[in-house]
Parts: C-alpha cells; structure tokens; sequence
C-alpha cells in the first residue's frame, strides 16, 4: 500500500507572496463608490485565485451581476446587505459567505459606517475587471474621486462594455 500523496515536487521558480493592505506598491482602484486595494493577483497564483481588500462606504456597493467563477467574502468590519438569487441577507463582522459561480447577486452596505471585506475570486480574472474599469487611487486611505453625472455614467459604460471580456454579465 503507497502511503505518500501523489502531490508533485515543489517547484522552486513559484515564490511567497506577502501582501500588506498598507503597501504603496499595490494597485488601489475606486469601484463602485468603494476602495478596492489587490492583495494577491492571479499572477501571483498561477490564475487559481486573487484576493482583494474592498473599503465600502454606507450606500456603496457593486449593481447586480453574476460571473461564472466563485466568488467569497469575509467581512472584517461593519456589515452589508447581500441579495443573492432575490433573497436579502445580512453579514456581519466575521461572517464569511461563498457565492456560487453563475448566481445573480450584488450587495450594499445599509450600516452608517464603512465595511471591510475580503473577496476571493477563484479562478482570478476579477482584479483586472477592476483595474480597467476603475480610477486609480493613491492608497487605500484615499478618497473615492468626486465623479460628474457624466463621468458616473462613462465608468458604467465602460464597465458593461468590458464585463463579457472578464466573465461577467452587468444585470442593470
């Protein structure tokens, strides 16, 4: 009888990653109203997963959608409301809920403070629809940028022209 896993030898070219939702170096984008700060690229996984830090202030929060990957959020702080498949939810400071790949949700933080999650995104590719349909942002302390109507309106533009590309469909 073989005893030792069937798990390949390690592969010495694959490094650590350390992420500090502090560190300068990592890509910080305002989305939706929020401040989304990557942690883990799909680069850094081999495309397995990425992680991402979401700042989501009182009545900030994505529209709703649906991708077909999976989709887990921790929430750290404060609390949101999730609306999966039409049924409301509520999630609190740690409480960790999986979303199903292909299940319509969006969520909303209705507290008077900010939320923090954590979104695990597996396979990756979510991070990157972020990185093109969002603005930039100095850190994640930063503020969202006061957008016009106009500009408002561009970003959902720009979102929904670019959701297919990254798996997502925009339910507006």
């Amino acid at each position: 009888m073989n005893t030792t896993a069937n798990i390949p030898a390690d592969n010495p070219q694959t490094q650590l990653t350390v992420a500090h939702a502090d560190d300068p170096k990592l890509r910080t984008v305002a989305v939706a109203g929020g401040i989304y700060t990557i942690l883990v690229t799909g680069a850094d996984t081999a495309g397995r997963y990425c992680l991402i830090e979401m700042l989501v202030p009182p009545g900030g929060g994505p529209p709703p959608h649906r991708h077909d990957f999976e989709e887990m959020f921790t929430i750290l702080d404060g609390e949101i409301e999730l609306t999966f498949r039409g049924n409301v939810h509520r999630a609190s400071a740690g409480t960790t809920v999986n979303i199903p790949a292909n299940a319509p949700h969006f969520f909303k933080n209705t507290s008077d403070k900010a939320a923090r999650l954590l979104c695990m995104c597996t396979p990756a590719g979510q991070e990157e629809f972020f990185m093109a349909v969002g603005d930039p942002v100095d850190s994640r302390n930063a503020a969202p940028p006061k957008l016009s109507d106009a500009e408002r309106a561009e970003r959902g533009q720009r979102a929904k022209a670019l959701a297919a590309k990254y798996r997502t469909e925009l339910l507006l």
